[in-house]
């Protein structure tokens, strides 16, 4: 096995592996935007509310947040138990493009929250820190979830959306990530 670097981690490194696996989901994701306008990034190809840019924007948040639980535990985190119906509203807006919003912005900012997330990967002290997990009607009560359960997490989610843009993208214009 040869040996590469990703920031100062090595292949043989579990960090490395890590972000390694998180690195091909995001770019699977952000694969399926080649060649978009920022109207067909907006774009709804399903019954489904998703977009491909919406889909960026929410992966973006979803690992912007848990990036914060990873340095300061629940209080980074929503409080899913106390959130209004504008709160939910406000939520639904990172899941489709809104006016005045470029795929290229949304793309640069994916680029910076995964940049940092990087980074604190490669220099957290302890990938088995954990912390409580914020109150929320689908996680278990009293749970407690390590950096790596949170990197875990991080990469399941990414590839889960991965596929779903794959499909977004086959009914934009046939094209496909893979095959």
């Amino acid at each position: 096995m040869t040996e590469t670097t990703h920031n100062t981690a090595t292949a043989t490194d579990e960090r490395a592996d890590l972000l390694e696996a998180l690195a091909k989901q995001r770019h699977f994701l952000r694969f399926t935007t080649r060649d978009l306008t920022d109207e067909q990034a907006g774009q709804r190809t399903t019954v489904s509310e998703l977009c491909l840019g919406g889909l960026i924007k929410h992966v973006t948040s979803v690992e912007r947040n848990w990036f914060g639980f990873i340095q300061h535990g629940p209080s980074s985190m929503p409080d899913f138990t106390a959130m209004t119906e504008a709160d939910f509203a406000k939520r639904a807006d990172e899941f489709r493009m809104l006016p005045g919003e470029t795929l290229a912005d949304v793309l640069a900012e994916y680029e910076e929250v995964a940049r940092r997330t990087d980074e604190l990967v490669a220099t957290l002290p302890d990938l088995n820190a954990a912390h409580p997990l914020p109150k929320a009607p689908w996680f278990e009560p009293e749970a407690r979830w390590s950096a790596r359960r949170v990197l875990l997490h991080i990469i399941a989610e990414t590839a889960q959306h991965a596929g779903h843009a794959d499909i977004i993208r086959e009914g934009l214009d046939g094209s496909k990530s893979m095959g």
